[in-house]
């Protein structure tokens, strides 16, 4: 996602806006300018760290986990409205290898604000994932689960060295 002032934020907190500061003008030599944004904006990386007291920050974990082949499962169909949920049952029809990346396409348009509703992983579907051996998940939302006592999608994920890539710009990808 492009960073912004008015980008969409997780539960549309306004205090988690980036702030954009210009602190240097052409005038003083060169034009520059502060970012301070929260580790949770726009497309972003959630270490093992996040969720799991021992686990590894997001500077320890190889940029290898997070680059080769890669399968976009599209979920985005209009229709479903009312079941909101990726589960097991809706990914195992998919040919998901080991080692894959898995992006979740959940929506046809780029995301404007923050969509309380928003379509999420279950524990099932990470389950799945996760006895895949797959390298990374990642999905178009600012969360890749929703209201989910003890977070236990973050956590079986994260658990098994699985990265999760939060905030991705997929409308335009094809699924496959």
């Amino acid at each position: 996602m492009e960073i912004s002032k008015g980008m969409a934020v997780y539960k549309n907190m306004a205090k988690k806006k980036p702030k954009i500061k210009i602190t240097r003008t052409l005038r003083q030599g060169a034009n520059e300018s502060k970012l301070e944004i929260g580790s949770h904006t726009g497309t972003h990386a959630d270490a093992f760290f996040h969720m799991l007291g021992k686990g590894s920050t997001i500077e320890k974990i190889p940029l290898s986990k997070f680059i080769g082949n890669c399968i976009v499962l599209d979920f985005s169909d209009k229709k479903n409205t009312i079941k909101k949920i990726i589960n097991n049952k809706k990914i195992r029809k998919y040919e998901i290898k080991k080692n894959d990346i898995v992006l979740l396409k959940t929506r046809s348009k780029p995301l404007k604000k923050f969509d309380y509703n928003f379509t999420y992983l279950d524990k099932t579907g990470a389950e799945f994932l996760a006895g895949k051996k797959i390298k990374c998940v990642g999905i178009d939302n600012l969360g890749i689960e929703r209201n989910q006592p003890g977070h236990e999608t973050h956590k079986i994920l994260l658990s098994k060295n699985i990265p999760i890539i939060e905030g991705l710009e997929l409308s335009k990808k094809k699924q496959g």
